[in-house]
């Protein structure tokens, strides 16, 4: 009888714990708002590949601020390394992206692996991107763009693999 009565609860456990598991592993559905700053993201990363300057322009910000590894600036300054080919975002690889939204303010981060030509070198890293969003008069404006190198090894397949 004890032992019986050590099983069911250990079943009950581990029944309950399974389904804990599976509520927190499956993803929450995005609000219309994250779904808004997610495809936004998703834009941005193939008009940089495209060096699609005009469209950039006008999501970027005026005061909209930059994070690389060899340094940081602003709107213009982007947007004339992108058009020149000082950096050539030519390819993204998003393994993940969340949003977080603070009234008119959207945080998204991006886990991504990055292809890019910079002076001429072809490059891929892998980097945490955080870009935070502003919402004036209705649209969603860039802010800052800032990219952490992660220390986990790149997962996209080099070029000629593919």
């Amino acid at each position: 009888m004890k032992v019986s009565l050590i099983t069911l609860l250990l079943l009950i456990t581990g029944a309950q714990l399974s389904r804990t598991q599976a509520q927190t592993a499956s993803p929450a559905v995005p609000t219309k708002a994250e779904q808004q700053v997610m495809d936004l993201s998703k834009a941005k990363w193939t008009w940089m590949a495209d060096k699609n300057v005009d469209s950039l322009n006008v999501l970027f910000d005026e005061k909209c601020v930059f994070v690389h590894m060899g340094g940081s600036w602003g709107k213009s300054q982007e947007l004339n390394v992108i058009k020149s080919g000082g950096i050539w975002y030519k390819k993204a690889a998003v393994y993940s992206a969340s949003v977080n939204i603070f009234g008119n303010t959207a945080i998204l981060l991006n886990d991504i692996d990055l292809l890019a030509v910079v002076d001429g070198n072809e490059v891929t890293h892998a980097f945490m991107v955080t870009e935070v969003y502003l919402k004036e008069n209705g649209k969603w404006k860039m802010g800052s763009l800032t990219f952490s190198q992660l220390l986990r090894p790149v997962k996209m397949e080099a070029p000629g693999k593919q």
